[in-house]
């Protein structure tokens, strides 16, 4: 099995192109073949060397790694068949158009916008399908000559054969297209640029690839190839269309309704391991009712027969749930590195690790150690901005109650000593300190914990105030006490 990915660097690795490689990657591992990376960077227009760079760093970073293909955005391919980049193969595709051209499989085709736009309207007047009209298919030599001289080489179109098309798809069984619907369709623009449709056909023959497994939107193009891979006279490879990735109400996933791009889970703080995991299963099931693989387990039981039809639902929640796992599976010096880049320089690497296990069994993302953690790095006085004295008050009390259960709590931290200060002791003084003034647990604990860390919601309090230490547990009680007598008073 030799099989391919071939993005284009247009725009930044997306969660469908992700998934296409992962499955092109499952697949040869599974079946000990190759994976070939190709880039299709023909619109040089909009293709960029940044735009290689996030999709070659992405999917390295995914774990997926390619036996063919540049290894670095910009740098030398490794394979027998380079260059894998296809701006660097025009010559090849142009020997293959002047190929079919000789055999009249291809003809040249002046025809301008306006003139195409006129044909189509003409067909939807009289509700015939859109296609062209081979208006330049029985020119003269010498009418093609004044064409030359007017507009230049031209395009070159393929011609049709009005003929049915049948191939086996890995994915969805036997399918079938009739070809007289296409029409005769451009391969190479008049300023000589190849499109896709060509050279895809000519890189899969020339790469030797015996297997295209690409998303389902692809399906439509494939009878365009097929007829081109006959023309052309090529092996045809096998074909397998995987479902489209939809969004919860069941639309197409798109760029305008969900955020695709990869880049952005990673910056938020998605674990690769839990990407992979998901993305694995938009479309695809073991059979069974595990849901935790790693790679090289997904590699082992992965099977093209095993893939959907059916769309596949984006489902963040199961996302976060998954990424939720991965990241309680860390050793906690493990997650402290992980950590690192969102955490400030200047909290040194022992104090992180003391901070993991506070904000280990709430995290959805790595992302999250800013609201779990942050209070414990941040300056006592930033942390009191982030709360108005309101917010001190207990569920079940005000200003009043709040300030009491503070006073008391100040009393219990200035009793004890430093080398005492450990989450249970403090949980039994405070538990003790609620019962004395006649509070709720829970409605003590609460301007307790607001003071703190600045939140409603945090981090379990007594280690919290355990981590912050006494002199700093104390700070923030007096900056609470110093906004909250105002009101309290008032």
């Amino acid at each position: 099995m030799r099989v391919r990915m071939a993005p284009s660097p247009t725009g930044p690795l997306h969660i469908g192109t992700a998934r296409t490689s992962l499955y092109n990657f499952l697949a040869a591992r599974h079946a000990g073949g190759t994976y070939v990376l190709r880039i299709e960077d023909t619109d040089l227009a909009r293709s960029t060397v940044d735009f290689e760079r996030d999709i070659i760093d992405n999917l390295h970073w995914l774990g997926i790694t390619w036996d063919e293909g540049p290894q670095v955005a910009g740098g030398e391919d490794i394979g027998p068949h380079a260059p894998y980049r296809q701006s660097q193969r025009f010559d090849l595709y142009a020997r293959e158009a002047d190929r079919l051209l000789e055999s009249g499989a291809a003809y040249r085709c002046w025809c301008t916008a306006e003139e195409l736009e006129a044909v189509r309207h003409e067909q939807s007047a009289k509700k015939q399908p859109p296609r062209y009209n081979r208006r330049c298919l029985n020119l003269t030599d010498a009418e093609r000559a004044e064409m030359t001289a007017e507009r230049g080489p031209g395009a070159i179109r393929f011609k049709v054969e009005p003929v049915t098309i049948r191939f086996d798809d890995l994915i969805r069984g036997e399918v079938e297209f009739d070809n007289a619907l296409l029409g005769d369709f451009i391969i190479v623009r008049n300023d000589g640029i190849p499109l896709y449709h060509f050279t895809v056909v000519i890189d899969d023959e020339e790469m030797e690839i015996t297997d295209v497994v690409r998303g389902e939107d692809h399906l439509s193009n494939t009878p365009k190839h097929i007829a081109l891979i006959r023309a052309l006279g090529f092996r045809e490879p096998r074909f397998g269309h995987i479902p489209l990735i939809l969004n919860a109400d069941r639309s197409k996933m798109s760029k305008r309704k969900t955020q695709t791009a990869l880049s952005v889970y990673r910056e938020d703080g998605y674990l690769p391991e839990a990407l992979v995991n998901f993305i694995a299963f938009l479309g695809w099931s073991p059979g069974t009712e595990e849901e935790i693989f790693s790679l090289d387990e997904l590699a082992k039981r992965f099977d093209l027969s095993k893939v959907h039809k059916g769309g596949a639902i984006f489902d963040r929640d199961r996302l976060d749930h998954l990424n939720g796992v991965y990241i309680r599976a860390l050793t906690d010096e493990q997650l402290a590195l992980r950590l690192r880049p969102w955490v400030p320089d200047a909290v040194a690497d022992d104090d992180l690790l003391r901070m993991v296990p506070l904000a280990k069994e709430r995290m959805v993302t790595l992302g999250d150690v800013d609201d779990l953690l942050a209070f414990a790095w941040e300056p006592d006085e930033v942390v009191a901005s982030w709360y108005a004295p309101e917010l001190l008050s207990p569920k079940k009390g005000g200003p009043v109650e709040a300030l009491a259960a503070l006073e008391r709590a100040r009393a219990v931290l200035d009793e004890l000593d430093e080398a005492d200060f450990s989450a249970d002791l403090l949980e039994q003084r405070f538990r003790e300190a609620a019962d004395a003034v006649g509070m709720k647990a829970g409605d003590f604990f609460s301007p307790l914990r607001v003071a703190a860390t600045g939140r409603t919601v945090s981090p379990p309090l007594f280690a919290s105030l355990e981590l912050l230490g006494r002199d700093r547990s104390l700070a923030r009680v007096d900056l609470a006490l110093a906004k909250l007598a105002p009101v309290a008073a008032g």
